[in-house]
């Protein structure tokens, strides 16, 4: 990973789902008629090649479900994993986010899901596929957040912690 603010995102003792994530980083949809073939293949592995069939449908969901699945969770089923608002259903609810949780937003035009990998004052730092067309970190405002939820593991080796960063670099307003 190239931003120094998120070398603890190298750790091994990451949420396994978290873990999974990272190693996704970079991975790009293709503008116009021709999809990656990585993120088709997600849909494949979670059963959902039938209903998307091409990367310019949004995705947020499907990389949830994808690391969901690789990490040995069960993930949302059917139509439901790719709709971003559906997420707001999954695992635990909790009020204060901390590492690996799934923060749930609203959106122009719907809905929009990924991680947490740490917050400033304003913004959580999100991890989450279909941000600018790839798998990234982005800043997105707290108050756009309509749900936080944990991820229910029972490995007492990874880490889940609140994490305080700095609050530079521009806030994403609509993921897509």
């Amino acid at each position: 990973m190239s931003n120094k603010k998120y070398d603890y995102l190298n750790s091994n003792v990451l949420p396994k789902h978290i873990f999974e994530a990272v190693k996704l980083l970079g991975t790009k949809e293709i503008p116009g008629a021709k999809s990656n073939k990585e993120i088709l293949q997600w849909a494949k592995e979670c059963g959902l090649d039938k209903i998307y069939t091409n990367d310019d449908t949004a995705w947020c969901g499907l990389f949830i479900a994808v690391t969901m699945l690789r990490s040995n969770q069960k993930p949302l089923q059917k139509y439901n994993a790719l709709r971003a608002k559906e997420w707001a259903m999954y695992g635990l609810h909790v009020e204060e986010a901390k590492l690996g949780d799934i923060l749930v937003f609203v959106r122009d035009g719907g809905g929009h899901v990924g991680y947490y990998v740490g917050e400033d004052k304003l913004a959580y730092h999100v991890l989450g596929g279909n941000q600018s067309n790839m798998v990234s970190i982005v800043r997105i405002l707290k108050e756009r957040c309509i749900a936080i939820r944990r991820v229910v593991y029972f490995d007492s080796k990874c880490t889940i912690n609140k994490i305080y960063l700095d609050d530079n670099g521009k806030v994403s307003e609509n993921e897509s």
